[in-house]
């Protein structure tokens, strides 16, 4: 919409924008395609939970489906969203599921992850038979998943139940950050269902996240799990530039002053102005799931291709940043959270950084006060 442009109804979707996020799908398919040459010939299964790590569930299945074998989740409240968009791929459950949900989940022929013989005999009752499920095997996330001295047994037991195995698994913890642990976890499940006397003989393997695809591909097995990369932010530095970010977060300029020396700026008066300074109001800030974490922390905006500093604390609807060196900063004017704006870019691993949390953490904390616009 224009710069002063009367609006002639009252339509909250045809106000002028005050925070936006903008996923590009043209990445989403690149970093897929990446994703597959890292796994060689193995499939991949695309993890979409948390509302596609902020990326949107639906609109994301629907980008990556048909470059992919399965897609994961976290529960079967995401499943079910998921099913009203995606009616073939198969759609497995990445949480350990509650006893209610069992009926529904073999009602609409999801994959529940198993962990033990118990929870499978308890889901044969409700299932029909030769439902799917999934065995997950602990070897060192300490999360779900059977230990590995009673995996041989459980599995044993599961094998005797009308149940069919969709796939087994394990997960790694460190594969980012230790990759001598990652590498024995790797060879003890590798050794552990090699020593099961069959019981794992054709059943689909998925060991590999993202980061150990890219570290350890003589891993794959038949597939790889994968999320992160998938929208363009890789836990493996070195490997960042074969990949796109697919989500860019902007927000309009909705008030430029300026404000003199001395004048302390947000809650708490923690930041000072040292000298007469232009500041803009940008509205985005805490209920939108921009982190009150980067108060004080260095975190930058862009504004006309500036990097334009934040100041004070980020409050619950607003942040404020110092524009004085932007040129002349009106109301109206994009402002850039995430991505790129003329030469400058903002990462999102950059704004987890200054956060002190990880680029996760910022996709799935935004929240649903915020407009998304999809781009093919």
């Amino acid at each position: 919409m224009a710069r002063g442009k009367i609006l002639k109804n009252s339509d909250p979707f045809a106000l002028p924008k005050r925070t936006w996020v903008e996923i590009d799908r043209s990445a989403l398919r690149h970093n897929l395609r990446i994703v597959q040459k890292l796994a060689g010939g193995a499939g991949v299964m695309a993890v979409v939970k948390a509302n596609g790590y902020g990326h949107g569930l639906n609109e994301v299945a629907a980008t990556l489906s048909s470059g992919v074998e399965i897609f994961a989740v976290a529960s079967l409240g995401e499943a079910l969203l998921l099913r009203r968009t995606e009616k073939v791929k198969p759609i497995l459950l990445l949480s350990a599921a509650l006893p209610v949900e069992y009926p529904a989940i073999a009602r609409h022929g999801f994959i529940p992850t198993i962990s033990s013989l118990e929870e499978a005999k308890l889901y044969a009752k409700v299932s029909p038979a030769r439902s799917l499920i999934h065995f997950k095997i602990d070897t060192g996330m300490g999360r779900i998943g059977s230990l590995p001295e009673d995996a041989r047994s459980a599995l044993a037991g599961i094998r005797r139940l009308p149940v069919v195995l969709h796939s087994i698994s394990t997960h790694l913890p460190s594969a980012d950050s230790n990759r001598v642990s990652t590498k024995k976890q790797l060879k003890a499940f590798s050794h552990l269902i090699s020593s099961m006397d069959g019981l794992a003989e054709r059943v689909p393997l998925h060991v590999l996240n993202s980061a150990a695809t890219m570290l350890f591909p003589s891993y794959t097995h038949e597939m790889v799990r994968v999320g992160l990369a998938l929208y363009g932010v890789s836990p493996v530095a070195r490997f960042q530039k074969l990949f796109r970010p697919a989500l860019s977060w902007k927000a309009s300029v909705s008030l430029v002053r300026t404000i003199p020396k001395g004048h302390s700026i947000s809650y708490g008066g923690t930041y000072v102005t040292p000298s007469q300074i232009r500041m803009a109001v940008i509205p985005v800030g805490y209920a939108d799931g921009y982190p009150r974490h980067l108060s004080g922390r260095g975190a930058y905006t862009l504004i006309r291709g500036i990097r334009c500093p934040v100041l004070g604390r980020v409050t619950m609807d607003q942040i404020m940043v110092d524009v004085s060196k932007a040129g002349n900063v009106k109301a109206g004017d994009e402002a850039v959270l995430i991505g790129r704006q003329e030469k400058q870019e903002i990462t999102a691993a950059e704004v987890a950084h200054w956060a002190d949390t990880i680029p996760w953490h910022i996709f799935c904390g935004i929240t649903a006060r915020v407009a998304y616009q999809y781009k093919s």
